[in-house]
């Protein structure tokens, strides 16, 4: 088996400092070491949380939060507490898995919402859930939304996308439709609650 792929404890003890190096720099504000350290490690960072979180575009936000992060706070890191390609890799573990547990919280936030307002009808598109007057309520309340408010809130609860797969339907960035079908349910909430 050849160990051409292996690199010798020098050249990784040589990497290391160079990282290190690069962090120091950075943390005065310089951004041609910052760009160094982005080359030397993006694809490590993108790789990591791309196995965290599992959808590349969310994997891709991570990333650009981690270097924002390493940007604000690379003057925090301390070589004698270990590497710097440990360090740069705990804040993009630590910062996919804040990712991971705030989409399931949204999502635990969304499913309670629906089910407290009998918006969700677990029997079925075809089975009548509501009586004749909340249904005709449920209708006006989503009658007040525009027409993209009333398609991104449709697609994500009553068919089923995820929020990526929204953004890709309606051709949106996904903040926006993530701003969409929020704006939709406070509106819908609202329209409930006056009603």
């Amino acid at each position: 088996m050849s160990t051409d792929f292996i690199p010798s404890p020098t050249a990784r003890t040589t990497q290391e400092s160079e990282l290190a190096d690069l962090l120091e720099q950075t943390s005065r504000g310089d951004e041609h070491s910052f760009a160094l350290l982005y080359a030397a490690t993006a694809a490590r960072i993108l790789g990591l949380a791309t196995r965290i979180v599992r959808d590349p575009a969310q994997a891709e936000e991570v990333a650009q939060e981690v270097y924002l992060e390493i940007w604000r706070d690379s003057g925090r890191y301390d070589q004698a507490r270990g590497s710097a390609l440990s360090w740069i890799m705990m804040i993009a573990h630590r910062r996919a898995v804040d990712r991971v547990r705030s989409a399931q919280a949204s999502r635990t936030r969304d499913a309670a919402y629906y089910t407290q307002w009998n918006l969700l009808d677990p029997g079925g598109q075809d089975t009548p859930k509501y009586r004749a007057p909340e249904a005709a309520r449920v209708r006006r309340a989503l009658a007040t939304l525009s027409g993209i408010q009333r398609q991104a809130l449709q697609l994500s609860y009553f068919e089923g996308y995820t929020h990526t797969e929204v953004a890709d339907l309606l051709d949106l960035p996904l903040g926006t439709a993530k701003s969409r079908i929020r704006d939709a349910l406070h509106r819908v909430r609202g329209s409930l609650a006056d009603a």
